[in-house]
């Protein structure tokens, strides 16, 4: 498994549980507000983290952490993700998938072999602004991924957006809240500036405004919350 980042303690990145995050690398999106730049375009070049260190680390800690989040990059693209998964499960870790979607297959499979116990979606844009913000041409892929989210009721999920200035509208969120109408949770992130940026000079909503995509989504998504102010 190409593990590029570990964040040994985390109390964000899986919801009221203490983890740790692990980032997958490589990525078939190219978002240009993404700030894992390196990662995304340089998972070929950068040192890997040996698997015995990861779970070395993670045996010392099963007292301290409950849950490991595996984020990216893109988590799916790797085809030993599940078995990955089993070893982190067998030391009773509950574990958070983050994905863009792209992959079904992988997402439905492992969520039939209960390999995951939290999913967060990322939903990009609208679906004729993804091209744009996400460099995804052919949605087929991520349409199926939110219906299959919608549809099963093995595991807690969320969708989320993270919202920039440059990119999105409140036109965007409506879309976006018709397209995920019923889901159990959709969070709408501030962007926030780093220097690890892929494309370095964008700009969060203001809060006003966030609070404004926010009405607008419970129209269709009732749980909807504001994450990053």
């Amino acid at each position: 498994m190409l593990i590029l980042g570990l964040t040994k303690t985390t109390l964000l990145d899986y919801p009221e549980h203490v983890a740790a995050t692990l980032f997958t690398g490589g990525c078939n999106f190219r978002c240009p507000y993404c700030h894992n730049r390196d990662i995304v375009l340089q998972s070929s070049t950068l040192p890997p983290l040996a698997e015995d260190e990861i779970f070395s680390f993670l045996r010392k800690r099963q007292h301290v952490l409950s849950g490991v989040c595996i984020t990216g990059g893109e988590p799916t693209l790797h085809q030993d993700l599940p078995a990955f998964i089993e070893r982190i499960r067998a030391l009773g870790y509950l574990v958070k998938l983050d994905t863009n979607g792209s992959n079904p297959q992988m997402l439905c499979s492992l969520i039939q072999d209960r390999l995951i116990d939290y999913c967060a979606m990322d939903i990009k844009n609208a679906p004729e602004k993804y091209a744009v913000t996400a460099g995804c041409q052919n949605l087929a892929a991520v349409k199926e991924s939110v219906q299959l989210l919608l549809r099963q009721q093995t595991v807690p999920y969320e969708f989320r957006t993270t919202l920039v200035a440059e990119l999105h509208s409140e036109a965007d969120l409506d879309t976006i809240a018709r397209w995920i109408a019923g889901a159990k949770a959709y969070y709408l992130q501030s962007y926030v500036d780093s220097e690890g940026v892929l494309c370095p000079g964008f700009h969060a909503l203001s809060a006003e405004t966030l609070h404004s995509c926010a009405d607008l989504c419970r129209r269709y998504v009732p749980n909807t919350l504001i994450r990053g102010i």
